[in-house]
């Protein structure tokens, strides 16, 4: 257990970060947030390196500091953005390093969660009203899920707990 790593993969909204810092606290390991990560390293947040930068831009920084943080010897639990998993095989990389978590949450629940506040921190959602960030779920989720199903623990539903993950974890260490 000295240097797990579990990684946490799923559509933005479906409680990555929140998830994360209460299964890191349970576990005293250090939480991650990939996103942070980023925007530490660039100085500015993830929706200015998006706007300045462009995606690719993006996408490359965060398969770069994904690697580097799957090449430690720390243990930690990390929350991705919810595209990462999707792009430069890091998929494959967090599985071969990692044990990777799809918390995968109904639509509408995603849609609860997400408040002007939120949507002002998320590039994707930028500038859309609550319909059309619906319809964009359901298209990241159709393109997405191919890698989000290659998770090693697939958590579904409204109730996914850290209880429930924790479970999840221990039943997966054993088989």
């Amino acid at each position: 257990m000295n240097n797990l790593k579990i990684v946490l993969i799923g559509l933005p909204g479906s409680g990555k970060s929140t998830m994360g810092k209460e299964l890191a606290g349970q576990l005293g390991f250090t939480f991650y947030d990939l996103d942070e990560l980023i925007s530490k390293k660039e100085g500015k947040p993830v929706s200015e390196i998006f706007y300045q930068e462009g995606e690719g831009f993006f996408r490359a920084l965060e398969s770069r500091l994904l690697e580097e943080k799957l090449g430690s010897d720390e243990a930690f639990v990390l929350a991705t953005g919810g595209g990462a998993p999707s792009f430069n095989d890091n998929m494959d990389k967090i599985n071969q390093h990692a044990v990777s978590v799809f918390l995968d949450v109904p639509f509408d629940r995603i849609l609860s969660r997400l408040t002007s506040g939120e949507i002002a921190l998320r590039p994707l959602f930028q500038g859309l009203d609550m319909g059309e960030i619906s319809q964009k779920l359901k298209n990241m989720y159709a393109a997405r899920i191919q890698y989000y199903d290659q998770a090693k623990i697939k958590l579904s539903g409204e109730d996914i707990s850290t209880e429930l993950l924790m479970s999840e974890l221990m039943t997966f260490f054993r088989s």
